[in-house]
Parts: structure tokens; sequence; C-alpha cells
């Protein structure tokens, strides 16, 4: 047994090693200024926390990471690690909307082990923006590659969002009935003509969700296909009369789909304010 274990570390050693001597020929040819950047642009990562570091470009993130994963569990590790963002506790981020960006990315690489698209590419950006009454509240705007993040992902990524609001004090989402409904047309628009969602969802539950969710869940226009309804177009808080992809897997596929699983992370971290879950189950 001792020899097969001394076998699978000289392997791993040799893999590293010829891995190195590939990257160094990487560096040296780029350093000759043939190409548009003068290092390769994939950096290297040992672990999970240095890929997430790499990936969010917040330094010391990595260690700390590794300094709480010895006694919390990933999705812990991700709440906690979002609240020291948002503390500035990790680089010299200008303003709560870069501080919300840098959390709720870090959180989704954190939870996606940093091996899709989703935590740069699934979030198109992060903003705060205004309720009719003039309070602020977060919006997180989805693009397609979200998908590749999982359902249970996304919603897990909504949850932490809203823990990055409560911190920064800022007020809930409150939707109009004009956005709520929006929604209803936009996933069965999207499950008629342009695919089948993972799971079926009612206009009540769309609504019910709508009607809860703290922050908002909206996204970039992902197809050509518009809504028509009445009052549902050129809303001013949601920026196209396209479809937002995104967004509607987040809605549908994550918080709708995966509720149960949510409503147990809930319970298991004592965050309060999402009771309504149940509802959505």
């Amino acid at each position: 047994m001792t020899s097969a274990s001394n076998e699978i570390i000289e392997y791993f050693k040799t893999i590293e090693s010829n891995f190195d001597n590939l990257y160094n020929v990487a560096r040296e040819a780029r350093s000759r200024e043939y190409d548009p950047v003068n290092e390769p642009e994939i950096l290297t990562a040992r672990d999970i926390a240095a890929r997430v570091e790499g990936l969010i470009g917040l330094k010391g993130v990595a260690d700390r990471i590794r300094e709480l994963s010895e006694k919390m569990t990933r999705e812990e590790v991700a709440f906690k690690i979002a609240e020291e963002i948002v503390y500035r506790k990790f680089g010299n981020l200008k303003n709560d909307e870069e501080v919300a960006d840098k959390a709720i990315r870090l959180a989704l690489a954190l939870l996606t082990e940093g091996v899709t698209a989703a935590p740069i590419e699934g979030i198109a950006k992060v903003k705060i923006k205004k309720n009719l009454d003039n309070t602020e509240y977060l919006a997180i705007y989805f693009a397609g590659p979200i998908r590749s993040a999982g359902g249970t992902e996304q919603a897990k990524t909504v949850l932490v969002a809203d823990f990055v609001r409560r911190l920064l004090h800022l007020d809930r989402y409150k939707p109009i009935d004009e956005e709520i409904e929006r929604f209803v047309e936009e996933i069965d628009l999207y499950e008629h003509r342009v695919t089948h969602l993972q799971y079926p969802s009612t206009p009540d539950k769309i609504r019910e969700v709508m009607k809860n969710l703290p922050v908002e869940v909206t996204g970039e226009p992902t197809d050509k296909i518009e809504v028509s309804g009445h009052g549902h177009r050129n809303l001013s808080r949601i920026e196209t009369n396209q479809l937002r992809g995104g967004a509607i897997l987040v809605l549908n596929d994550g918080l709708i789909g995966k509720a149960s699983k949510l409503k147990k992370i809930v319970d298991r971290i004592g965050f309060e304010g999402w009771e309504w879950l149940s509802k959505s189950k």
C-alpha cells in the first residue's frame, strides 16, 4: 500500500513538473512580444482557493478560504468571505456597487469550485438601483452562461446577494405589477419559443417568488424575441424588451426549481426572511 501511495505521489509530481516546464515555455514565448498579451492569460492554481482568487482578483482571498474551510462548510465560507469583502478586508474597492459585485461573484466562484463560466460570464453586472419610493436596492444582471452554474448554485447566488444587501443597509427590491407580469410572459415565451426549461412553473409560482424576492433578478437580452403583453414593454427598470435568458433560468430553474434545497440551506444557516420558499416548492 505504501509503495502504491509513493508511486501515486511521484506520478503527480511528474505531472506538476511537466506542467511547470510547459508553462515556462509559454511564458518565454509570450515575453518575445509577438502576441497581444506578454504573459499567458490563464493563471496557475494549485487548489480551489487559488482558482477563486485568480478569477476574482482579490489578493489574500485564497489564504482566507483555506483557513475558513478547515472549520466551515462551503456555503458558510462563501457567506463569510462575502461579509469580509463588504467590510473592505480585501482589495481597494471604490464603492458599494463594486463591493457587491466582487462579493457575489466570489461566492458563486466558490460554490461552483471555479470550474464554470458562471462567476465571470454568467453575471453581467451588479447595480444599486432605486425603488419608486426612492429607496435603494440591489440588482443582479444575469447572462446566458449562468446556466453552467446549475440551478442550486444559481439560487444560492441570490441568497448571498440578499446577505450582501443587508450588510450594505440597502432596502428590499419592491417590484411593480408590470415587472412581475413581465416575468410571467417571459418565462412562457422562453419555454415555448426558445427551449424547454428544466422545471415546470406556473404563473402563480412566478408571482409568489417575484413578490418576495429581496433583490432584483434581471439580465441582459439573450434572444431576439420580444415581449408583447400590454404593460410589459418599455419598463423603466428593465432596459430591454427582449427575453432575458439568464434571469429566466435563475428565477425558474434556480429559485423555483430548487426551492426545497434552498430552504434546507436557509434553515441550516439560520438565514431569516426566506420563509416564503415553503410556498414555492
